[in-house]
């Protein structure tokens, strides 16, 4: 068996990679030179634990390799991005791209498989594009959906362990899906038809949103009430069956921030509940740059000076160097433009570098500022030692 990969970001690698360690030829494909050429020399372009080890052991024994052009194979996965456009509608042509690219090689008893994340009724349009292509291969070639169901940061762990849900255009293209995945994950495999596996993956991520969505919300309503946000969600957690989430300073990535649209373009009068929670969501980082802007005001008021101000953290979520979709990154950049160069710092430890910020240690930073907003709770963020005489925003609660 030969894997063709196509993609080699943040699941296109680790999934490439976990294929490659247990024996099977992986070929990597990426448009991207430079991950290609990262890549084949055995290291890494993403930060994920584990992933640098296993990567390079999979390329020095030959199972992986990358390249930006598909080669012939048995079994092709298509795992590139799938962003939304202006118009907040999913634009699937990346993975019609990938598609295309593979349609010439495509032989009969050949495996294609969609895990990127779509619009219910892609993988049929895909089936579509290739047979009318190639009419030959219909019938002769297995068509399948199976969403990734991972968390960055313990991404090689999940892919093994994790359940998948795999569908496929017809019963044989499910089972033959299943046969493949059977060899590489241990958790459950549930079969179900694609159209079913792509709306299950939309729904995961919707219904996470709007859980996200009531903790924003009540954080919102407890300010205005003076109630202290978290010691209210503690207490009405230890009810047995109500299990609120903590807010934060909204909800970014390339899941949560983006698939519920998948659902809302598509059947727009039907996704109230669900547009609303985006709605919430969207505007929970705005929210938080009027706190900031409401206490720089104060403590220039007060103290006769304007404020040195420290921003921690980046990353959409914590302990990663992700920052797709980032309301903290989006937050980062409305301070920065109404505040004095000198008087603003940010740290970010997931990262070396960004293009818009000089990233400084943590530890110096929290010293020398003001105000501290705290928008990612990073673990180093948590071994911080700040002096009483700061004044600390806290939109993630790592002060807790």
């Amino acid at each position: 068996m030969k894997v063709i990969t196509i993609g080699l970001g943040y699941i296109g690698l680790p999934t490439s990679a976990l294929i490659a360690s247990k024996g099977v030829e992986v070929l990597g494909v990426d448009i991207n030179q430079n991950v290609v050429d990262t890549i084949n020399r055995g290291d890494i372009h993403i930060v994920e634990p584990e992933l640098d080890t296993i990567v390079k052991k999979a390329v020095d024994s030959g199972f992986l390799k990358a390249a930006t052009v598909p080669e012939v194979g048995n079994v092709y996965l298509i795992v590139v991005p799938t962003p939304i456009n202006s118009n907040m509608e999913p634009d699937i042509s990346f993975i019609e791209s990938a598609t295309k690219s593979i349609i010439p090689i495509l032989k009969e008893g050949d495996l294609y498989i969609i895990e990127s994340t779509s619009p219910t009724g892609t993988t049929e349009i895909m089936a579509d594009l290739i047979f009318n292509e190639r009419p030959e291969l219909n019938g002769k070639i297995y068509l399948a959906y199976c969403p990734e169901r991972v968390l960055p940061g313990n991404v090689m762990f999940e892919l093994v362990n994790n359940d998948r849900v795999i569908g496929g255009i017809n019963e044989l293209s499910t089972q033959k899906a299943i046969e493949f995945y059977s060899q590489i994950v241990k958790g459950n495999l549930y079969s179900t038809d694609s159209r079913t596996a792509e709306m299950c993956k939309l729904v995961e991520n919707s219904s996470r949103d709007v859980q996200i969505a009531f903790a924003n919300e009540l954080d919102r309503i407890c300010d205005k009430a003076g109630i202290d946000t978290l010691e209210l969600i503690r207490l009405a957690n230890k009810h047995p069956r109500v299990n609120i989430l903590e807010p934060g300073c909204g909800v970014g990535g390339h899941c949560i921030a983006v698939d519920p649209y998948f659902i809302i373009s598509k059947f727009p009068n039907q996704s109230d509940i669900i547009k609303t929670a985006r709605k919430i969501n969207n505007y929970k980082p705005e929210w938080c740059i009027e706190k900031i802007k409401n206490t720089l005001s104060d403590f220039e008021l007060i103290n006769g000076r304007a404020a040195k101000i420290a921003i921690m953290g980046l990353a959409f979520k914590p302990n990663i160097d992700d920052l797709r979709e980032s309301p903290a990154k989006k937050i980062a950049h409305k301070i920065k433009d109404i505040v004095t160069p000198q008087l603003f710092s940010v740290a970010e430890p997931n990262i070396l570098r960004h293009k818009d910020f000089e990233l400084m240690d943590c530890y110096e930073i929290v010293d020398t500022a003001d105000v501290i907003v705290f928008l990612v709770a990073h673990d180093q963020f948590k071994e911080l030692k700040i002096g009483k005489d700061k004044t600390i925003l806290d939109f993630c609660g790592i002060r807790n």
